[in-house]
């Protein structure tokens, strides 16, 4: 009988703990800008990548402790795959979607109307190359572009802040590099070639949140 109360009474405060935590739901969008890596090989050097383009998201949060939280992300972006060398250029249609979950030290606790954070988390990418293949493509020399894709890990790692615009709103900006293996299965290197290994996506956004408890 002990043990039964004991353990009712831990089910009942776990329940508490729960209830007491505070959610937090929102949206983003912003740009993503890709460095490219390095190519070298017999024909020389030259830089693949992606080309600029827009980030979209949600996200779903949950208030830890004081100043620690943690969020499970997704982001779709809708860019293209890039070769470039001297003068020339040649790009092929692509998007990438990044799920992850990361972990938030706010400076300040959540009741705060400002708060700044810095975040670090996991989770994977997945590369899709959309564009058309073509029997002839600019410097092929270097690497092709394939209608593939890929899947790789991602580490995340950035920062913002939050401000608050109402009862249980805020507006939020932020910036992320999102970290993963360069996808060779979608600029596949030319005979010869070595492409850098490591992708930095740089991600600049803006959004807004709603917090529940």
């Amino acid at each position: 009988m002990k043990k039964i109360v004991n353990a009712a009474i831990l089910l009942v405060t776990a329940a508490g703990i729960c209830v007491a935590q505070t959610w937090e739901f929102g949206a983003v969008g912003g740009g993503s800008f890709l460095p490219g890596v390095p190519v070298s090989g017999p024909a020389g050097s030259a830089t693949a990548g992606f080309q600029p383009g827009f980030t979209a998201g949600a996200f779903i949060g949950q208030n830890l402790y004081k100043h620690l939280s943690g969020e499970i992300r997704y982001e779709f972006t809708q860019n293209g795959l890039k070769l470039s060398s001297g003068g020339s250029s040649a790009t092929f249609s692509a998007q990438e979607h990044a799920v992850h979950y990361d972990v938030l030290w706010h400076t300040a606790k959540k009741e705060s109307p400002v708060q700044f954070f810095a975040a670090a988390g996991v989770g994977m990418k997945v590369f899709r190359g959309t564009g058309t293949e073509a029997a002839y493509q600019p410097l092929s020399q270097f690497g092709y572009f394939t209608r593939t894709q890929a899947v790789k890990p991602m580490a995340s790692v950035g920062g913002g802040l939050k401000y608050q615009i109402g009862q249980r709103m805020y507006v939020r900006a932020e910036i992320r590099d999102f970290i993963t293996p360069f996808p060779t299965q979608l600029i596949t290197p030319a005979p010869g070639n070595k492409f850098g290994s490591l992708l930095h996506d740089i991600v600049p956004m803006v959004g807004i949140e709603y917090m529940m408890q």
